[in-house]
């Protein structure tokens, strides 16, 4: 088995408002998701990730160089995280496009984790 991360990326500017009920069953389905993937043995971890703040770093030289986030010339945000397990890139695509987040202007970046 192998660890992928998933990134979850969104366009905020692209997203329909949402009314509160339609938010918490959207959430529900996000739960319901990885709650299955657990029951699975395919989670290791999810987390959905603060709205505002955040730090870029840089170090162009001997100096570290840190700017406050969001930023407004970013198109897209990285609006949560998934870690999932999966026999191959293949599995791992399979298991991430049941994902509730998939769909309009969102997407996932997914990228498996080097083995230390």
């Amino acid at each position: 088995m192998h660890d992928y991360l998933m990134l979850l990326h969104e366009t905020p500017a692209d997203q329909p408002t949402m009314s509160e009920s339609e938010l918490r069953a959207l959430i529900q389905r996000y739960s319901d998701w990885a709650e299955t993937l657990r029951q699975q043995g395919r989670l290791s971890a999810g987390h959905k990730l603060c709205d505002d703040g955040g730090r870029e770093l840089r170090r162009p030289g001997a100096q570290l160089l840190a700017s406050d986030g969001p930023w407004a010339e970013a198109k897209d945000v990285i609006g949560g995280l998934f870690i999932i397990r999966a026999e191959s890139l293949a599995e791992a695509q399979a298991l991430a496009a049941t994902c509730p987040h998939l769909g309009g202007s969102s997407w996932i970046t997914l990228r498996q984790i080097e083995a230390l």
